[in-house]
C-alpha cells in the first residue's frame, strides 16, 4: 500500500485474513490473541512477541534505532532482523492491525483488535469509580495473572526493565479494579474478586485481612487455617511481621456467625495495622522509584533515584501534602509491588511514578500522577532535556514535577470540595472549598471564601495554610477596595502571623505575611519574607510570583521579570497566571519594551478570572504601545462593569514610585482614563 512522500504503510496481507473474525489481544496474564475464539499460533521467537507488546503499548512511534538497542543484543545484522519480526508480527493480527512507519520510527495500530491492557488503561484515565460493576466485572473475569505472565527475555536489559514497569503499572490497576468490586459486591459475589486481588497482590496485608475475615463468617474454618499459614511462610520469607494477620484471624473466628453488612466490613478494613495514618487535615502522597528504562543494570543511587529523591524532598518543603519518606516507598518498590498497590498499603490519596530514559546528549523522564482511591490517572507528562549540564537538567526536570503535582492536586481537591455539602466537609475539604471561591476573584466569592477559611480553622486550629488563605482574602478586599483598606490590613496581618506562630516553616505561611506587609508599605520586610518564602521551597510557584508583584512597581524590574517567567514555568495554569503576566508587563513598561508589555497584557486581561486592575494593566500598555484603538476598547470594558474606574483606583491599588507615577498618568491621559 502506498503513501506520501518520506513514509510507507507496511500493513497485513489482506488476501489471508479477508473473513477474519474480530482479534483480541490478552496481555493481562500470559500473552495470547484469539480471531474470534480461536487462538492465533505465536510465534516462537520470544523477541517477536517482546516486540509486539512493545510496540502495542508504546505510546508515540519508537524509532527502529531504540527496537534495535531495546532488544537484540549486538546482533550482526539488526534492523533485518527487526524487519524480520515486524513481519511475524502481520501474520498474527492480520488485516485487524496495520504496521506503519514515518521516517525512521515504527506504529503498531491495533484499533480493530480488542487489547485488554489498552481498555484497562482507559478505564483508569476516566475513573474506576465511574463504571457501572457489570464493565468491571467483565474486565476482571478477563485478569488471568499479572502482565505477560511467566515471560522473559534473555539479554535484553532494557526491554526486562519496561516488562518490570509494566508490570507494576497493571497490577496497580487490576488491584484497584479488584478492589472496587469487592467494596460494592455482595459477598457472595465479591469471593472470587477478593481471591483474585490476594493472588495479585500476596504482601497487601489488607487483602488477607479481609479474606481471612471474609472466611470466618463463612465458617470455612480450615480454608481460613491453610490460608493463613501459606501467608505467615510468605511474610516470614520476606521479612515481614505476620502478627497482624495472626490477630485478625483470632478476632474472626472468635465472632459468633454473622451476616455484617457491606460497608460495615469496608470500615472495618479501611485502616490497616501498621499503615501510615496521615494528618486528617492532609493529602498525602508517594512518590514511587522511577524505573531506568536506558538498559544499564538498575543500581541504587542512580539518576533515577536521585531525581525521585529530589522530587520526595521538594513536595514535603511544600508543606501543603503529607509525603511518605524514601524509606518506605523504596522498600516496597524492591518487592516488587504496584504504585497503586503500595498507595494503598501507605494508605495516601496519590501516587507517583515514571520512568526516565537515556541517551547520548539527552534524558527523557515520563512521569504520571494517579489517584489511589479510583485509579484515574490525574496528570501524566513527558519531559524531555538535551543534556548539557546534567545537574541542572535534573533540577528544572524536578521543579516541574513537583510544581505540576502540587498544581493538579490542588484542582483536582478543589473540584471535589465543591460538590460536597458545607455541612459534611473536613478541614481540608474546607480549605480547598475556600480556594474555590478565592479563585474567582470578586468580592461575593472572596466572602464566601472567608467563611470556607474559617470554617477549617474551626475544625483544626493548626492548619496553617487555612490561615493563609484568610489573610489572602483580607488582602483582596483591601487590594480591590472592596472594604475599608486599614481594617482589611489588620485582618490580613494577623491571619497571616496566626499561620507562622503554629508552622514558621511554611512558605504559603511566609508568603501570606509578605503580602500583609506589602499591602502596609513596609518594602523590605516584605522581600525578606518573599524571599523566605522561595528558599523553604524553591518549587513555590505563589511566591515567586509574588517576589515578581512587588519587584515590578517598586524593585527591579529585570528580576520581577525572572520571577514571573520563573512561576509561570513552574505552574503553567495556575489560577494566579493573569497576575504573573500582569507582573510581566508592568515590569516590561518601567523598562521601557512597550510592544512586549502590551502582548503580555493582553494575554494577562484574556484569562477568565482576571480582575479590573490587571485589565488596566493591559489598557495602559496598549497606550504605551500606540494602539491607542484597543485601548479605549479595553477601557471601555473595564467601565461597563465599574463605572467611573480611573487611575486613583489603579494607583491606590499599586505601589508605584513618584516617577513611575508620572509616566503612568501620561498613558492614562492619551486614552482619557486619567480621573485627576
Amino acid at each position: 500500500m502506498g503513501g506520501s512522500v518520506g513514509s510507507a504503510v507496511e500493513s497485513t496481507d489482506a488476501a489471508d485474513f479477508s473473513h477474519a473474525a474480530p482479534v483480541t489481544v490478552r496481555m493481562l496474564g500470559p500473552l495470547a490473541i484469539l480471531r474470534g475464539s480461536e487462538p492465533v499460533p505465536l510465534p516462537a521467537s520470544r523477541k517477536v512477541r517482546a516486540l509486539f507488546a512493545y510496540l502495542a503499548l508504546a505510546p508515540h512511534p519508537p524509532t527502529r534505532s531504540h527496537l534495535c538497542e531495546l532488544l537484540w543484543d549486538v546482533p550482526n545484522d539488526p534492523r533485518g532482523e527487526l524487519r524480520w519480526s515486524l513481519s511475524k508480527i502481520r501474520r498474527i493480527v492480520g488485516d485487524a492491525g496495520r504496521i506503519g512507519t514515518e521516517g525512521d520510527t515504527v506504529r503498531l495500530d491495533l484499533s480493530g483488535c480488542h487489547v485488554d491492557a489498552l481498555q484497562l488503561d482507559g478505564i483508569a484515565r476516566q475513573g474506576i469509580a465511574v463504571q457501572s460493576l457489570p464493565a468491571l466485572c467483565q474486565m476482571a473475569d478477563g485478569f488471568a495473572g499479572e502482565f505477560l505472565d511467566g515471560f522473559t527475555l534473555d539479554r535484553s536489559p532494557a526491554f526486562n526493565a519496561w516488562l518490570v514497569a509494566q508490570r507494576r503499572h497493571y497490577r496497580g490497576l487490576q488491584t484497584g479494579v479488584l478492589e472496587h468490586l469487592v467494596d460494592h459486591l455482595g459477598e457472595a459475589e465479591s469471593g472470587l474478586y477478593l481471591e483474585r486481588w490476594a493472588a495479585l497482590s500476596p504482601l497487601d496485608e489488607r487483602v488477607h485481612a479481609r479474606l481471612l475475615r471474609m472466611l470466618a463468617r463463612q465458617q470455612r474454618v480450615q480454608e481460613g487455617k491453610s490460608h493463613l499459614d501459606a501467608v505467615i511462610r510468605l511474610f516470614d520469607q520476606e521479612g515481614l511481621d505476620s502478627a497482624p494477620l495472626r490477630e485478625v484471624w483470632r478476632e474472626a473466628v472468635a465472632q459468633p456467625p454473622r451476616l455484617v453488612p457491606a460497608q460495615a466490613i469496608i470500615a472495618a478494613d479501611a485502616v490497616a495495622p501498621g499503615t501510615v495514618q496521615p494528618a486528617p487535615h492532609h493529602g498525602s502522597i508517594a512518590v514511587i522509584p522511577f524505573a531506568d528504562e536506558s538498559g544499564a543494570p538498575r543500581l541504587r543511587g542512580g539518576v533515577a533515584d536521585a531525581l525521585v529523591h529530589d522530587v520526595i524532598t521538594r513536595l514535603a518543603k511544600l508543606r501543603s501534602l503529607f509525603v511518605i519518606s524514601q524509606g518506605s516507598t523504596f522498600a516496597l518498590h524492591d518487592r516488587n509491588v504496584s504504585p497503586n498497590e503500595a498507595g494503598r498499603l501507605l494508605n495516601v490519596d496519590y501516587v507517583v511514578d515514571g520512568s526516565i530514559r537515556r541517551s547520548p546528549g539527552h534524558l527523557a523522564v515520563q512521569v504520571e500522577l494517579a489517584e489511589v482511591r479510583t485509579g484515574r490517572i490525574v496528570w501524566a507528562d513527558i519531559l524531555s532535556h538535551s543534556i548539557d549540564d546534567a545537574f541542572l537538567v535534573l533540577d528544572e526536570i524536578g521543579n516541574r514535577i513537583v510544581a505540576t503535582v502540587a498544581s493538579e492536586i490542588e484542582t483536582v481537591e478543589r473540584n471535589r470540595a465543591i460538590l460536597k455539602p458545607p455541612n459534611s466537609l473536613d478541614a481540608w475539604e474546607a480549605h480547598h472549598r475556600g480556594l474555590w471561591h478565592m479563585y474567582r476573584f470578586n468580592k461575593q466569592d472572596n466572602d464566601t471564601a472567608q467563611h470556607f477559611f474559617a470554617q477549617a480553622l474551626t475544625i483544626d486550629p493548626t492548619f496553617a495554610r487555612a490561615y493563609a488563605g484568610l489573610s489572602f482574602t483580607h488582602f483582596q478586599n483591601a487590594f480591590q477596595g472592596w472594604a475599608e483598606r486599614r481594617s482589611e490590613v489588620d485582618h490580613a496581618l494577623r491571619a497571616a502571623g496566626q499561620g507562622l506562630m503554629i508552622d514558621d516553616r511554611n512558605p504559603a505561611a511566609h508568603l501570606a505575611m509578605g503580602r500583609a506587609l506589602w499591602l502596609r508599605g513596609s518594602y523590605d520586610q516584605t522581600l525578606r519574607e518573599l524571599e523566605t518564602s522561595v528558599n523553604l521551597s524553591p518549587n513555590f510557584a505563589l511566591g515567586h510570583y509574588t517576589l515578581g508583584f512587588v519587584h515590578s512597581q517598586a524593585g527591579d524590574p529585570e528580576t520581577a521579570i525572572a520571577a514571573a517567567d520563573q512561576s509561570r514555568r513552574l505552574s503553567p495554569y495556575d489560577p494566579l497566571l493573569f497576575g504573573m503576566l500582569g507582573s510581566r508587563a508592568m515590569a516590561l513598561i518601567r523598562l521601557g519594551r512597550f510592544d512586549e508589555a502590551a502582548a503580555a497584557g493582553v494575554t494577562a486581561a484574556s484569562r477568565p478570572n482576571a480582575h479590573a486592575h490587571i485589565a488596566a494593566i493591559a489598557t495602559l500598555a496598549l497606550s504605551f504601545a500606540g494602539r491607542l484603538d484597543e485601548a479605549h476598547v479595553t477601557l471601555a470594558t473595564i467601565r461597563a462593569a465599574l463605572p467611573g474606574y480611573g487611575m486613583s483606583h489603579f494607583l491606590s491599588a499599586m505601589q508605584l514610585g513618584p516617577d513611575d507615577q508620572a509616566l503612568f498618568r501620561e498613558a492614562a491621559r492619551r486614552i482619557g482614563m486619567d480621573d485627576g
